[in-house]
């Protein structure tokens, strides 16, 4: 019994700290704009052992938490969080579908970490790239520089374009 234990806890540990290892050192593909994590392949082990599912969620968190701290993730703490949570549904996913099979493939089993990580990091990476913080900023540089770009009351209300040189305007 403790035999079997010790085994199940050395496997979590090996899958996790190869999904971490590998998460790291292919930094420059894993983390960015478009992520591409060699490691997710490891997700598929669910299809052997239940054992996986927290072998890889733990490899996962430790691989942002990482790239957190090293600045090398774009979202941060957020890819800690949504990106282990979609690693361990992925991996969920794949071991409760191993026995649906298509000609003897388990299709949906390896598209689910497919699925599940394509989305959600996309999302995140998409609004933390465009916040409404920088709309809020665009939207107020671009009113003050049309604004500013005037020369009087009367050039703002009543004409098309600007005669002369805008003159500088003190708050």
């Amino acid at each position: 019994m403790r035999n079997k234990r010790v085994k199940r806890i050395c496997f979590i540990g090996i899958v996790a700290g190869i999904y971490a290892v590998t998460t790291i050192l292919l930094a420059p593909i894993s983390f960015g704009n478009i992520q591409c994590r060699v490691s997710e392949a490891l997700t598929l082990l669910a299809l052997l052992s239940p054992d996986a599912i927290l072998a890889v969620t733990l490899g996962c968190a430790i691989s942002n938490v990482v790239s957190m701290m090293m600045g090398a993730s774009l979202i941060g703490f957020v890819d800690v969080i949504v990106g282990t949570i979609a690693t361990f549904f992925a991996a969920i996913i794949t071991y409760q579908f191993r026995n649906a099979r298509l000609k003897n493939i388990p299709i949906i089993s390896a598209l689910a970490p497919v699925i599940f990580n394509a989305g959600p990091e996309s999302l995140e990476i998409i609004r933390a790239k465009n916040s409404a913080t920088y709309w809020k900023q665009a939207s107020v540089k671009a009113t003050v520089d049309a604004v500013l770009s005037f020369n009087t009351k009367q050039d703002i209300l009543g004409s098309k374009s600007c005669q002369g040189q805008a003159r500088h305007v003190e708050f």
